[in-house]
């Protein structure tokens, strides 16, 4: 009986703890820098994140199914971190949103995939590689239901989940426009037609032509990565740093 009365207590205090709710709350902004005047290395590409597990903010199913309730404008906590933000000319704030889930673990817990800020799809493709103008013209005449998809400055995933602990996963890319430089192929000197060489004299060939490789500098959409992963506590606000953005995430226990 002695025994019993302890997995009693435990069976009855199991549903409640599965019934635990997060309030969460994130702002993701970028600075006013320019990524290759910083003292960092960016790789010129970066790979894919994966997504297929993700999915939008606005999409009721998921939430459905994840047991997410996206929270009105109205219980927000940190408007006022936004609007010291958005009156900062070093600042830009992305996104601002708020949901509440259960205390799910990382294989259950909902995988947002972030999309925000200025829309790229209209100046460059999918790659990064920027539309010519014969792309444009095609653009053009295309119909509505195969126009790009949109190429957003802010692209990724984010997902709070609990294993003994809170923890923020979050993989981002930052786009902006760079500049790279690419060589063209070296033009080499052509021997056709040319003369034989006669009583020693030696035949110098194309030193009346250019043969330096020649340079371009090409504009191109460049994805700056941002990937952490923080241990946080609820009530608490988390800030997550860097060069290029910041986020500030808070997590509120819901009171039962």
């Amino acid at each position: 009986m002695k025994t019993l009365i302890p997995l009693l207590l435990m069976l009855v205090a199991m549903p409640s703890m599965a019934q635990r709710q997060f309030d969460i709350e994130v702002i993701i902004f970028n600075r006013a820098v320019d990524a290759e005047q910083t003292d960092e290395s960016w790789p010129t590409s970066v790979a894919e994140i994966d997504l297929e597990k993700a999915a939008p903010f606005n999409d009721a199913s998921y939430r459905a199914k994840k047991g997410v309730q996206m929270l009105p404008a109205s219980e927000y906590a940190l408007n006022d971190e936004v609007n010291k933000l958005k009156q900062h000319a070093g600042f830009k704030v992305l996104m601002h949103k708020a949901w509440r889930q259960g205390d799910q673990g990382r294989f259950a817990a909902p995988v947002f995939h972030v999309q925000a800020g200025r829309d790229y799809s209209g100046k460059f493709n999918p790659d990064g590689s920027m539309i010519n103008a014969q792309q444009s013209q095609i653009l053009e005449g295309i119909t509505e239901q195969s126009i790009p998809k949109p190429l957003y400055q802010l692209d990724g995933k984010l997902q709070i989940y609990v294993e003994h602990y809170l923890y923020a996963d979050v993989q981002l890319d930052l786009k902006a426009p760079s500049v790279k430089e690419v060589t063209l192929e070296q033009h080499q000197p052509t021997t056709d037609n040319l003369e034989p060489a006669v009583d020693n004299q030696v035949v110098q060939v194309g030193l009346m032509e250019d043969i330096t490789p020649t340079v371009h500098k090409v504009e191109f959409l460049k994805s700056y990565r941002f990937d952490q992963k923080r241990r946080m506590r609820s009530t608490e606000t988390h800030f997550l740093d860097h060069p290029l953005m910041g986020m500030i995430i808070q997590v509120r226990r819901v009171n039962q």
